[in-house]
């Protein structure tokens, strides 16, 4: 498994324990869970994948309703696909 693809596999599993925490609000649920479908479409590449996903994140990352460890894995996530978007290995 190349780096990419494992930073991609573990913010799947983070977005995947967002999208199932109920004390996170529906609109950031769903956010995560549309960012979670864009880096599992396998029609895109994986940079344009990590893409979608950190314009998603960045969308929702400044919403005062979120928890702040929701705030704090989602900044996490983000950093991480930027090292996927940027083509670097």
């Amino acid at each position: 498994m190349s780096d990419k693809e494992g930073i991609l596999k573990q913010s799947i599993e983070i977005l995947s324990r967002i999208v199932g925490d109920d004390s996170v609000p529906r609109n950031i649920r769903r956010a995560a869970d549309e960012a979670k479908t864009r880096l599992l479409n396998r029609e895109e590449s994986e940079t344009v994948r990590a893409a979608y996903a950190i314009s998603i994140l960045d969308d929702i990352s400044n919403d005062p309703n979120m928890p702040l460890h929701t705030r704090t894995l989602i900044w996490n996530v983000a950093s991480q696909l930027e090292k996927v978007s940027m083509g670097g290995q």
